[in-house]
């Protein structure tokens, strides 16, 4: 795990779910996933959209990398998992958001962070959205 993740995961546990710096008023989470290749769990702290249906939307958006993130290829092979909400953690299943369906929650997404609309234009793969439902 890079060390810019771990500050952010021991920050994160070190104040009930809250991180400071440029996340800083941002809904984190926490996603285990478990590595597609190694089967070891991987942990990865992102942003996160709670949605009306009280799922929870992460975008795969890898900073508008040309490739998806390592976590999104494990929660899409192992699309069940834990995450880390707060100081709950808890199971999710993980189905990835497409269609119109997609374009709606995405314009939700940049609307509310437009970060995510930069990084989609920095690449040319269009950008992942997961929804994760409480098991």
């Amino acid at each position: 795990m890079s060390d810019w993740n771990t500050k952010i995961i021991e920050e994160f546990r070190g104040n009930a779910g809250k991180v400071g710096g440029p996340f800083e008023g941002a809904s984190m989470i926490i996603i285990h996933t478990i590595g597609a290749k190694s089967g070891e769990e991987r942990e990865t702290p992102l942003v996160y959209f709670a949605q009306d249906d009280g799922t929870i939307v992460i975008v795969a958006s890898a900073a508008g990398a040309p490739k998806h993130p390592a976590w999104y290829h494990n929660a899409t092979a192992t699309p069940r998992f834990d995450v880390e909400v707060g100081t709950e953690r808890f199971p999710v299943d993980s189905v990835e958001i497409s269609g119109e369906e997609r374009d709606l929650v995405w314009k939700n997404v940049v609307a509310t962070s437009p970060g995510f609309g930069d990084y989609q234009v920095k690449t040319d793969r269009l950008i992942p959205l997961l929804r994760l439902t409480r098991v």
